[in-house]
């Protein structure tokens, strides 16, 4: 018997939970037509299978027409929900593990302008800054509505085999009402007493017990502390804690601290990268030290070490690790099997999220294959015979492909021009607050490494040294160089730097910069966020009619914080035509996609980042050596067979290209371009 504290069993009521992890409700937003169909079932049972004990499925299940589904909810307030749910079920279950739900109504956490266009109703009369709806101030007549739709959607999870539900009181409508923030109604239900505004959830959870019954398990996932002034305090925290669990009616709570009605609040609730990791465990331990019940968390605890301590210290009866799990699905079995140096790190990135508040799907910044379950593997297959398979560039695709490739047990080697690998991978982990994103390079290297790869670094790999090799397979990697040619000007701007400059140190902030961005990622905030820190006036400038828009919401918060009080101005419709020097100034001609306005202004420094151009020198010299000329069977690639394009009768060996080498795109899609590409090779 193990005496490793997470593989310890946990009795929740009736069920015992075969280990102490587990992921948390999110909806990664895989409905189709609302209900979680294959896909969303492929998502939990690879999870299940290597071996976490709970999976909480959907964040959140909406129970009623007025909370429409802004992120792809699964629609709970349907009958047709049952079935999809007991597939969902029966697929966990399959593996022994337990499957609960979230269940909601969102109250002005949504929008009136989907689903059935009904208005969005609310205890405030105020709109969520994050959706923008102003929301119906709730009438009678709703409240009992919606008592009764939460009560039918219960009935529904627990028709479809689900072990439990959880009822969401953390920003959305049960919470708005017992946070004095978001409370202006009067009467029984108004914001006078913490017993009022605590009313609405408790009844919504008195007629959910009368109509599921005592055996069926149900938790509350509730905002504890809403660290904003007005708002629910701590010690309130506590109190309302106390008050649920002398209610009898719940068999767990799940705790969160903060807020989420804006990006800066949804940040400090759900950290990224840079910020400590599991800042609210401790108060989470309050919370289960006061009631004495089973207590769940999760809030950035990304790595075994962390999720271990919180079990083995007593400060949570379940940790949830659920970033943690759309990196690797299989920690659990890894954590068995005595492989936890295996485990594919979280780098915080929350490339998830951002993607799911911009109405996208969850996908993982290095996990090509989380949400792809029915076509990408997580465990690499053996290919059916051994081939030499030469990859140039050791950047995020240039290392998927090495590492998938040795896992299919072919001979690998590596051709790095640098001294290191990473590419702009390296680049980005420059800034303090973002070296977490190294590890995407380091836990391939260790794979590669545990897989025989041959790297040879400070290498600029040619023609001749991909021949020496005799390889059946060459895959281009090589990145891409930062593109400085303005836009349809065809001025090369020579008297400009790149935001890649900035951010290496090659070159030095001057006083007066603009940082001109038509890539709307990454390095231009990166290079304000230097050059501001230097002590520079920054403008940062965009045609487009707002800035970064590939940043994301979480991930602008800590650049925003980072400027608010430095020298910084952003200018958006505003496109940067020509940079001239004028004595020891630099003189931008700036135009509109607006109109034909033109104007000129002075800077010290202008730094332009739109994206790169492919280095692909290389690849065009293979190009006639190679049997399939480059080409790509795309046909083959979305399907999932080998690439068998034949163009030339007299080549030696397969040639492809993959990532910034294509084309300028992001970490995602270069090791996505990798892993579909390799995996039948």
């Amino acid at each position: 018997m193990t005496k490793d504290p997470l593989l310890q069993p946990y009795q929740l009521k009736h069920l015992t939970l075969k280990n102490r992890i587990m992921t948390t409700s999110h909806e990664p937003a895989y409905p189709e037509d609302g209900m979680p169909k294959e896909r969303y079932r492929a998502y939990h049972e690879e999870r299940a299978k290597a071996g976490v004990a709970l999976t909480m499925t959907a964040g959140s299940a909406t129970v009623s027409k007025d909370s429409p589904p802004v992120f792809n909810n699964v629609l709970a307030y349907k009958d047709e929900v049952v079935p999809w749910i007991q597939n969902l079920t029966d697929g966990c279950h399959e593996h022994g593990c337990a499957v609960m739900i979230q269940l909601t109504h969102l109250g002005r956490r949504t929008t009136w302008n989907k689903g059935n266009w009904l208005p969005s109703v609310s205890s405030s009369k105020h709109r969520e800054p994050s959706h923008k709806a102003f929301p119906k101030l709730i009438e009678d007549w709703d409240i009992e509505r919606i008592i009764n739709d939460f009560a039918d959607a219960a009935e529904r999870m627990q028709a479809g085999g689900m072990d439990g539900i959880e009822l969401l009181v953390n920003g959305h409508l049960l919470d708005q009402f017992w946070s004095p923030l978001t409370n202006d109604l009067v009467g029984p239900y108004g914001a006078d007493t913490l017993e009022n505004r605590m009313r609405f959830p408790l009844d919504v959870l008195s007629a959910v017990r009368k109509r599921i019954g005592q055996e069926f398990i149900v938790g509350f996932r509730f905002t504890a502390d809403e660290m904003q002034k007005g708002g629910i305090t701590a010690d309130d925290g506590l109190v309302i804690a106390k008050k649920l669990a002398a209610t009898g009616q719940l068999d767990f709570l799940n705790v969160n601290r903060g807020r989420i009605h804006t990006d800066p609040a949804m940040t400090d609730m759900i950290p990224i990268q840079g910020a400590p990791a599991a800042p609210h465990l401790s108060y989470a331990a309050q919370v289960k030290k006061v009631t004495g019940i089973p207590t769940f968390h999760a809030a950035r605890i990304p790595d075994v070490a962390t999720a271990r301590h919180a079990i083995e210290a007593g400060l949570l009866d379940m940790v949830g690790m659920t970033r943690a799990h759309m990196a690797d699905p299989h920690i659990v079995q890894k954590i068995v099997e005595g492989r936890e140096e295996d485990i594919r790190p979280c780098v915080g990135a929350t490339y998830c999220l951002d993607r799911i508040y911009q109405a996208g799907e969850a996908l993982c910044i290095h996990n090509a294959a989380t949400g792809r379950e029915l076509t990408m593997p997580h465990t690499i297959q053996p290919a059916e015979s051994k081939r030499k398979v030469v990859v140039i560039g050791a950047g995020p695709a240039g290392l998927e492909a090495a590492r998938v490739a040795a896992e299919r047990g072919h001979d690998v080697v590596v051709f790095e021009a640098q001294p290191d690998p990473g590419g702009q991978v390296r680049l980005a982990a420059q800034s303090p607050r973002r070296r977490e994103m190294i590890s995407i390079i380091d836990w391939r290297m260790s794979q590669c490494a545990a897989r025989d790869v041959v790297f040879h670094f400070n290498t600029w790999a040619e023609v001749g040294d991909v021949t020496a090799l005799n390889p059946d397979i060459v895959i281009v990697a090589t990145g891409g160089i930062p593109n400085v040619e303005l836009f349809e000007t065809g001025q090369d701007a020579s008297n400009v730097v790149t935001s890649w400059d900035i951010i290496a140190g090659d070159v030095k902030p001057a006083q007066n910069v603009l940082i001109y961005d038509e890539s709307g990622d990454h390095p231009a905030l990166q290079a304000a966020e230097l050059a501001a820190a230097a002590g520079s006036t920054v403008e940062i400038m965009t045609p487009d009619r707002t800035f970064s828009p590939d940043i994301m919401a979480m991930n602008l918060v800590p650049y925003m914080r980072s400027l608010q009080d430095k020298d910084v101005t952003f200018t958006v419709t505003r496109r940067l035509l020509g940079v001239e020097r004028s004595g020891n100034m630099l003189t931008a001609t700036i135009g509109t996609d607006y109109s034909a306005l033109i104007s000129t202004k002075e800077y010290d420094q202008v730094v332009v980042n739109y994206g790169t151009l492919p280095l692909d020198e290389l690849y065009f010299d293979l190009k006639p050596l190679s049997t399939n000329g480059g080409a790509v069977d795309h046909d083959a690639l979305i399907s999932g067979t080998a690439q068998t394009l034949v163009r030339n009768e007299t080549g030696t060996f397969q040639l492809f290209r993959i990532g910034d080498a294509v084309s300028a795109r992001n970490t995602h899609a270069a090791i996505y371009d990798a892993l579909r590409l390799v995996k039948d090779l």
